[in-house]
């Protein structure tokens, strides 16, 4: 079993290396980052006027990569991603091929899954890394700025762990969807949509918008104090939005096996 993922794995990164999918897992970071990092340096001036301490200079510096990220982009590749994955073998109409391999079904489904997820995971390890590698090399350009005065690893780290989680359930809804349909305008169609609605209920502070898979990412970075005098890195990874995205990616990876089981009787 152990085996079999591993093989699949593998056969997985080598399918799909020279994808636009695996690809932007590391050039959407380097490129969001590098942008608002060459914004802050060329408003200098303007950043230093502000007079914001450590901890506001990173919220500023990283909200910036945060919000646009995880409200706009994320649910976007996610959706995008998860249709690649499974289009390799749509195009190419090697399904059955793919399970008439000496490997267990459940490990060859599982791979295609995880390896999914792992590119998730990349994106925004990458998103992390780069925030603050690149928050304290504009330290050493500018020495006015304060960005060694606050250390934003725990908290980053939490923003990041959030979104990462908050999106499995995005990613799981489309890897299922792009089972079912060969063609890229129904599955990404219908995240289009889901992810507007998503944004909106967020958004206007429905009180189920929890509920929605979709508003999760967006839920997710919303800070919420465990008390009056807690650190702002004190709030919860496992807010309610974060355990309805966990289920749901439980709930759809199972119906994602079954699909893809009945694919290949017939």
């Amino acid at each position: 079993m152990v085996r079999s993922l591993f093989i699949s794995l593998n056969s997985e990164f080598y399918k799909s290396r020279k994808t636009l999918a695996f690809w932007a897992a590391i050039i959407l970071p380097v490129l969001i980052c590098g942008l608002v990092a060459l914004g802050f340096y060329g408003n200098a001036d303007k950043v230093l006027k502000m007079n914001y301490p450590g901890l506001i200079l990173w919220a500023q510096f990283s909200g910036a990569t945060l919000g646009v990220m995880g409200m706009l982009i994320l649910p976007f590749y996610v959706m995008f991603m998860a249709f690649s994955v499974n289009n390799i073998e749509h195009k190419n109409d090697t399904w059955k091929t793919l399970f008439t391999q000496p490997l267990n079904k459940f490990s060859i489904y599982a791979a295609k899954y995880l390896y999914a997820v792992m590119l998730l995971f990349i994106c925004l390890f990458l998103f992390e890394v780069l925030t603050i590698t690149s928050g304290y090399l504009l330290q050493a350009l500018v020495p006015k700025f304060t960005f060694n005065d606050y250390n934003p690893l725990v908290l980053l780290t939490k923003f990041y762990s959030k979104l990462f989680l908050a999106s499995l359930g995005i990613l799981s809804i489309q890897f299922v969807l792009s089972l079912l349909w060969s063609d890229f305008l129904k599955p990404m169609g219908i995240g289009f949509v889901a992810t507007i609605a998503g944004m909106i209920t967020a958004n206007l502070n429905w009180k189920y918008a929890y509920l929605i898979p979709y508003s999760d990412p967006t839920l997710a970075l919303r800070v919420t104090r465990t008390g009056k005098n807690a650190k702002i890195e004190d709030f919860p990874v496992f807010s309610q939005e974060i355990w309805v995205s966990l289920i749901c990616a439980v709930v759809m990876f199972i119906i994602g096996y079954f699909i893809l089981s009945k694919r290949n009787i017939k």
